[in-house]
């Protein structure tokens, strides 16, 4: 049965320079890059090309020795030109350089009756020899799920809260089909609900909304009301034993497209945004794409910063570098390296500010107030504060405070029971942006995930 939700814990953080929905035309990336990084909880990967051999889209590229059968795929056809290691050879990335025109491997295609009469195991070898096998993030932990696994329910959230996030709808407009074709497919892994969530303050998209073998909710709120874990929470909570696969919309579609036609399809839609942007717009592309023709000519100053993903969860890279496998969006900020005189004792009007004491008016702007917002942290970390705000930014029935106290102090039972297994990153993000105390609230919660792993 669907079910409405209507959240009222969190925060909006509106900042400027919204990717315009518009595609613009931009000169194709000439490298491409398949991160291992991207990719958490691998342990082992294993190369399977080397340098100067040439592979096609989907070609398999490396593998993780503690999950053999998972292929990652090359996004584009063309030349491995590059291995970059890093510390004890670390793989960091596998650099390609694209042809002009991208040839295919060719996987087997499937027509409605053949999908209908498909088993599991079918579906499940097709996609882990098909490269989009990835795309399926098991709860708890937040990593590539494992196939053997049956997950509980599958969840798919369909709009992004996330500042400056990319819209959902615009970049898969026109992919009804090879989304129905994805939802169909995950059905088969799971005897519960496949749950696919929707925003309730906008109109539901019509690439999303007409999907069948599905149950559709409607979500409203605040950040972090788009976030999937946020919405597992409400809907089917994860307790200790369950397991909750999710799957990105993206995710979803390019799942389809490899039974619909027999493709693994890296082509995608990736918003350029971000104040510092002169004309934050939508270019089309390939995953892992190389950030430097994107922001070529557009923006308003050098002194920046490249975040792959939102400002609030993704990840800093540098102006040569590449898109992550999980983003469709590359924000630009001011970089925030100089200090404010007298800091936060001289309230400023245009900030904005959780706790009304450095922007002590921003609460008079109104919701529709976009704030340019640099990456200065204002502070440095100190003695953890007990301020009682985390509570008011996680719309979950948990005590972040107390939670993240016990994963600092390896309480591996009081981590349990305040909730380790429901969260990731992302959910607690809100809590680092607010925190007085300037801990890296992210990066612990990681490392909680991993000690219940490997404890």
């Amino acid at each position: 049965m669907s079910k409405i939700l209507k959240l009222k814990k969190g925060f909006d953080i509106n900042l400027a320079g919204k990717a315009e929905k518009t595609i613009a035309d931009s000169p194709l990336s000439e490298t491409f890059a398949l991160k291992p990084t991207d990719f958490i909880g691998m342990k082992r990967p294993k190369l399977l090309v080397a340098e100067g051999d040439n592979v096609k889209a989907g070609t398999p590229v490396l593998y993780d020795k503690m999950q053999e059968d998972v292929m990652y795929c090359s996004p584009v056809s063309g030349e491995i030109v590059e291995v970059k290691r890093g510390a004890k050879r670390k793989i960091l990335e596998i650099k390609i350089l694209a042809d002009k025109e991208i040839e295919y491997e060719t996987f087997e295609s499937f027509n409605v009756s053949d999908l209908t009469a498909m088993s599991r195991e079918d579906a499940q070898a097709h996609m882990l020899k098909g490269g989009v096998w990835p795309n399926i993030i098991q709860r708890p932990y937040g990593v590539v799920a494992n196939e053997n696994d049956s997950p509980k329910a599958i969840f798919i959230s369909t709009f992004d809260t996330h500042p400056l996030a990319a819209d959902q709808a615009f970049t898969l407009n026109g992919e009804a089909e090879a989304f129905q074709t994805g939802v169909s497919i995950l059905k088969k892994f799971t005897e519960g609900d496949v749950h696919v969530n929707h925003n309730s303050d906008a109109e539901v998209s019509a690439t999303f909304g007409g999907a069948d073998n599905a149950q559709h909710n409607k979500v409203s709120g605040p950040h972090p009301a788009g976030n999937v874990g946020v919405q597992i929470h409400h809907i089917d909570p994860i307790n200790k034993g369950d397991m909750v696969w999710t799957v990105s919309p993206y995710g979803v579609v390019q799942i389809g497209k490899l039974f619909n036609s027999g493709k693994y399809d890296a082509s995608r839609l990736v918003a350029l945004a971000g104040s510092e942007v002169s004309a934050p717009k939508y270019y089309k592309t390939y995953s892992g794409a190389a950030i430097s023709k994107l922001v070529a000519g557009n923006l308003k100053q050098d002194h920046v910063r490249y975040i792959s993903g939102n400002p609030l969860t993704g990840s800093q890279i540098e102006a040569d570098s590449y898109l992550g496998f999980y983003d469709n969006l590359l924000s630009v900020l001011p970089e925030g390296d100089h200090a404010d005189f007298l800091g936060w004792i001289l309230p400023k009007k245009n900030v904005l500010s959780f706790h009304r004491a450095w922007g002590l008016f921003s609460f008079l702007n109104g919701k529709d107030k976009e704030y340019v917002l640099d990456t200065n942290t204002n502070g440095e970390e100190r003695a953890f504060v007990q301020t009682g705000t985390f509570e008011k930014v996680v719309p979950m029935d948990i005590y972040p405070t107390y939670l993240i106290k016990a994963i600092m102090s390896e309480d591996f039972d009081n981590m349990e029971a305040l909730g380790i297994y429901e969260v990731i990153e992302e959910d607690l993000a809100l809590c680092e942006y607010i925190d007085v105390s300037k801990h890296d609230i992210q990066e612990i919660v990681r490392e909680g995930l991993e000690l219940m792993q490997n404890g």
